[in-house]
């Protein structure tokens, strides 16, 4: 960013120097606007005609994203308006066919299979879980229903991350003691809090409820059924009917779902399950998801405003770092958020879908925020 020059009639003394610049700090401190860059040919081709927002303020915020350092690493940027691909852009080495990991926002693709299991009448949403574990007599974790798992509330002890990181729960799960069986790491731990009553962030949580999704679908200890049993539910009941050709579950060594954090998708596909459920789960009129499940996913949860079941929703956290965008943003607003910056960010009320994919780690994540916050703030101005 530059900022218009003064031509002064005479050569300047270094004395006369903080007088000739008082004009510029007078127009920032007024918020007077300021001479920025053009926009290159990147930048410009990235938005297309009529995004339903003006399309040099888009395209700036877009590029943006790919050209400010503090924000990290993003790979590809995609935003629908009314349905419509507006804005389409990705880094070098990277394109619309490129897979790329979710991290948590898998867990929305979870809440999504749940969902699916409960509308067939294979999983009841406020029964005591199915987990083989705690239905021995006098266990207090029978008392978690589907519906705590869901809302991050089960009770259960649980170290989202700390330091050193191979000390935390998700890390032990996903790469060290607990990799080859991780929903048996995770259904092993005893409850720290009453079920229900504590909201907690649990990757662990996801897993145990894609165990649960896989019990309902066969009755194999199998890892090789398990998988194929899961899998094919999720392509046929979700993937195939919302075109998301690219996606790609992976599974541990025990044949279980790994649905917190390891669904691979492209941009584009990553946006269809955005659009899927800011059309309450239906695709072309088709309803896939009932609509009443979606409004469950998008309800604040006990103990948390801010999120949902399996996703994020527009409203303060409990701890104060915020998620999305209250005060900025639609209360609408809900959003996938996947570890180092992974985000689709959906307002319904906006007709809007916001993929952004890339490497952002913690420190400029709140930046990273502020830039998405731009793009949807736009829409609402205009």
């Amino acid at each position: 960013m530059t900022a218009r020059r003064f031509k002064p009639a005479l050569s300047l003394s270094p004395s006369w120097l903080p007088m000739a610049l008082l004009p510029l700090a007078l127009l920032a401190s007024c918020g007077a606007p300021v001479e920025q860059p053009p926009l290159g040919e990147t930048a410009m081709k990235a938005v297309m005609e009529r995004p339903g927002a003006p399309r040099d303020l888009l395209a700036r915020a877009v590029d943006n994203l790919f050209t400010d350092p503090a924000v990290g690493e993003t790979r590809a940027l995609l935003i629908l308006h009314n349905g419509r691909i507006v804005a389409e852009r990705y880094a070098e080495g990277y394109n619309r066919d490129s897979r790329l990991i979710g991290w948590s926002m898998s867990k929305t693709v979870t809440g999504v299979l749940i969902g699916l299991l409960v509308s067939d009448g294979r999983l009841g949403l406020d029964e005591p879980a199915p987990v083989p574990a705690w239905r021995r007599p006098g266990d207090p974790r029978g008392e978690i229903t589907l519906r705590h798992l869901l809302q991050m509330r089960s009770g259960l002890h649980h170290v989202e991350s700390t330091e050193p990181a191979g000390e935390a729960d998700t890390v032990r799960m996903l790469a060290l003691d607990g990799r080859d069986d991780m929903a048996a790491y995770a259904e092993a731990q005893p409850l720290e809090a009453v079920a229900g009553s504590k909201w907690e962030y649990s990757t662990a949580t996801s897993v145990i409820l894609a165990d649960i999704a896989a019990h309902a679908l066969t009755e194999s200890k199998d890892p090789a059924q398990r998988r194929q049993a899961v899998g094919d539910y999720l392509q046929s009941r979700l993937f195939a009917p919302l075109g998301m050709a690219s996606a790609v579950p992976e599974f541990d060594a025990a044949g279980t779902f790994v649905g917190g954090s390891m669904v691979h998708a492209t941009a584009r596909d990553w946006a269809k399950l955005g659009e899927f459920l800011r059309n309450g789960g239906s695709v072309k009129g088709a309803q896939i998801l009932p609509s009443d499940w979606v409004r469950f996913m998008t309800s604040p949860a006990p103990h948390n405003a801010g999120y949902g079941a399996q996703l994020w929703l527009n409203a303060p956290q409990p701890g104060g770092e915020e998620e999305l965008f209250p005060g900025r943003a639609p209360k609408s607003v809900f959003a996938l958020i996947g570890h180092l910056g992974q985000y689709v960010i959906v307002s319904p009320d906006q007709h809007l879908t916001i993929v952004r994919l890339g490497k952002t780690d913690s420190a400029k994540r709140p930046a990273l925020v502020q830039r998405l916050g731009d793009i949807v703030q736009l829409y609402q101005r205009y």
